[in-house]
């Protein structure tokens, strides 16, 4: 088993992307705490994999930083941190409000500092590197292929997954020393229930186009790369972006 006795906390897991990698990191013998806002999906599919469940709304930064630190209690400590959780909003660049904005990088960015903050400082706390490279914790953020690619009608959120890029290498460079390694996702066009409620069979038949593979991605797929991610298979891995979009961004 990849994940074997590790703690993992994944914020935005009780749904789609989320879910999936929290099941995925259960079958390879990982013990999983899952924060959501959504309580009793989460608390379900916590009971499902044997692992916790903790409700917050990552808008609020006290509470997210509360939360992060309750999960971490129930696990005993904790191994990788998977910062998942991610808003989705549609507005035209003209219209755009400072507050839709504002609300967009509050929970995709802003929430992925503090539950970092809370994380590593708990990881460096249970031990050091014994030798150069070692690794004792791992950060993976979700960002999407929107932040290289961009977006007609998402400003704020193309804008704030690039951020959650430019976080990770940053991350990355300053807590290398400290043994801990940072990595994100590049998600494409994926079948969930948060772009449920905007897509058409006319819309996925359309984007399917894009992908030289003729099809959009399933939560699964893009849960296995996050398994290598937090594995220790990826240790020499850290500050990269990778995409899993099926070939609809290769940059």
């Amino acid at each position: 088993m990849r994940l074997a006795g590790k703690r993992v906390v994944v914020t935005g897991g009780a749904r789609g992307i989320g879910a999936a990698m929290v099941r995925t990191f259960a079958a390879e013998g990982a013990v999983v705490a899952v924060l959501d806002r959504l309580a009793e999906e989460a608390g379900k599919l916590a009971a499902e994999v044997g692992g916790h469940a903790v409700e917050v709304d990552l808008a609020d930064v006290a509470a997210t930083r509360q939360a992060t630190t309750t999960a971490i209690d129930a696990l005993g400590g904790i191994d990788v941190l998977v910062n998942n959780a991610g808003i989705l909003r549609f507005a035209s660049l003209l219209d755009l409000e400072p507050h839709e904005w504002d609300e967009v990088f509050a929970v995709n960015v802003r929430a992925m500092l503090v539950t970092t903050q809370v994380a590593v400082t708990a990881m460096v706390a249970q031990r050091a590197p014994s030798f150069p490279g070692e690794v004792v914790g791992k950060v993976v953020n979700t960002a999407s292929m929107g932040g290289k690619a961009g977006g007609a009608g998402q400003a704020h959120y193309a804008a704030s997954k690039a951020a959650v890029i430019g976080l990770t290498r940053a991350t990355a460079e300053e807590l290398g020393p400290l043994g801990i390694t940072a990595t994100c996702l590049c998600p494409g066009y994926v079948l969930t229930e948060m772009g449920a409620g905007t897509r058409t069979a006319a819309d996925v038949a359309r984007w399917a186009t894009k992908s030289p593979l003729g099809r959009l991605g399933e939560p699964e797929d893009v849960a296995r790369v996050a398994l290598f991610l937090a594995s220790s298979d990826s240790d020499y891995l850290t500050g990269d972006a990778l995409n899993v979009a099926g070939g609809m961004v290769t940059h």
